[in-house]
């Protein structure tokens, strides 16, 4: 999938509000720059959050909840960390009980990654606009792509 440019990444992120449930990981690969914050942005909003969402790059996880949003969304960051305990110290598992789990460098938690994420591989091409592939799980195969 062609993304073209950050308006068409947010859309793309809105129309994944629409098909989210509680328990559902997406999972955002892509170099800097790349437009995994803009996707979730885009998705934060659709949801109901009305002021822009920082990046988590600070912050690690960055939590949203009713009524901020009409579903909780734990938005992660995990560029920053470089070994296993301090992933396990951010206790991500517990958001999977009620909340939306998006994470960004996923790439971080090694084979740790739950088999039910939708991985999206995001990529710069030449012309500025991004190539997005996705890795769908059974639990997404009725839901993705979103119309």
């Amino acid at each position: 999938m062609i993304v073209v440019d950050d308006i068409a990444m947010r859309v793309l992120g809105a129309r994944l509000a629409t098909v989210v449930r509680p328990g559902d990981v997406i999972a955002l690969k892509g170099g800097l720059g790349a437009g995994k914050t803009t996707l979730a942005r885009g998705l934060l909003s659709a949801l109901g959050l009305e002021e822009d969402a920082p990046s988590p790059s600070f912050a690690l996880v960055q939590p949203y909840d009713v009524p901020l949003v009409r579903l909780p969304v734990a938005h992660v960051d995990l560029y920053r960390l470089e070994d296993d305990a301090d992933v396990q110290e951010l206790g991500l598992d517990d958001y999977l009980t009620d909340s939306l789990l998006m994470i960004e460098w996923p790439e971080r938690l090694g084979a740790r990654l739950w088999d039910h994420s939708l991985v999206l591989s995001i990529e710069v091409t030449p012309d500025g606009s991004r190539r997005l592939t996705a890795l769908v799980p059974d639990a997404w195969r009725d839901r993705w792509p979103p119309q």
